[in-house]
């Protein structure tokens, strides 16, 4: 029931802001990527570095981390190392990152509740610190179109499985769009239509019309 006395402006605590989360990428490397079966590699790189642009305009935390960088998976996405060139990257030897103790520490030191996580292979890489992190009283909000599993089953069986543990799948527009939240916000306003145009496909092709056609400030 309502109560009407108490409905006032204001947004819900639950909402993503650069104030109370952080960004967590795991294993987007080679290897990984060449076992990734479950939608276009192409699409899942750039939503990937479009995600990592985000935290970089909202100056949210970021954690990068890879598997057996030097012995199996290759190097972290380059793309993804070039948004965060002085970032350290922790490599593990876990497949359950969240068994890693300098990661772990390094997500702890950002002082955030809200761990936004993207990565490969979704059911495993993803599946277990997801699980790891709910059972210790975060919030996860895993990215669904920044990250992969082998198979498109396999994939949407791990985020059926992390949803049902309590996290919630988003995308990376939305978690970059709910960061911004309001088009008055003109300090992040340029950056974010920017980065819509470069990799928001159809949408950023329709800021590019807006505002070449009916106005120069058109976003939305």
């Amino acid at each position: 029931m309502v109560d009407f006395a108490t409905v006032h402006a204001a947004p819900s605590p639950d909402l993503l802001t650069p104030d109370n989360a952080m960004m967590l990428f795991v294993d987007h490397q080679p290897q990984m990527f060449f076992g990734t079966g479950s939608g276009d590699r192409t699409a899942i790189i750039n939503s990937t570095v479009g995600l990592a642009k985000a935290a970089k305009i909202f100056d949210v935390p970021v954690v990068l981390s890879t598997v057996a960088a030097e012995s199996f998976s290759g190097p972290i996405l380059p793309q993804l190392r070039a948004v965060f060139p002085e970032q350290e990257v922790i490599d593990r030897t876990s497949m359950n990152a969240w068994e890693d103790e300098a990661l772990v520490e390094a997500v702890k030191a950002t002082g955030r509740s809200k761990i936004i996580l993207s990565g490969l292979w979704t059911e495993v890489c993803l599946v277990l610190p997801a699980l790891s992190a709910l059972e210790q009283g975060y919030e996860v909000y895993v990215v669904a179109d920044a990250s992969g599993g082998v198979s498109p089953r396999a994939h949407e069986h791990a985020l059926q499985r992390m949803t049902a543990a309590g996290a919630v799948p988003v995308t990376w527009v939305q978690v970059l769009l709910e960061l911004q939240r309001d088009w008055a916000r003109t300090e992040t306003y340029v950056a974010v239509t920017d980065l819509v145009k470069e990799h928001a496909g159809a949408y950023g092709m329709g800021v590019v019309y807006a505002q070449a056609m009916i106005n120069p400030h058109a976003a939305g």
